[in-house]
C-alpha cells in the first residue's frame, strides 16, 4: 500500500469522524465513543506511515 493511499484513508475516517463530533458536542454520548475509536484508529495509521516511510527511507 502506499504512503498516499494510507494518508487518503485518514483523511477519510477524519472526515467521517467530523459527524459524530458535532452530535457528541450537541450532547450525545454515543457520538463521542465513536470519535474516540476513530482516533484510536488514525494514531495506528499514522504509526504505519511513519514505519513504511522509515522502512522505504532505508
Amino acid at each position: 500500500m502506499s504512503v498516499e493511499t494510507m494518508l487518503q484513508g485518514m483523511i477519510d475516517t477524519l472526515t467521517d469522524a467530523m459527524k459524530d463530533a458535532a452530535k457528541h458536542d450537541k450532547g450525545v454520548n454515543a457520538a463521542g465513543t465513536r470519535v474516540r475509536k476513530a482516533m484510536q484508529s488514525i494514531k495506528a495509521s499514522a504509526q504505519d506511515v511513519r514505519k513504511k516511510v522509515q522502512d522505504d527511507r532505508n
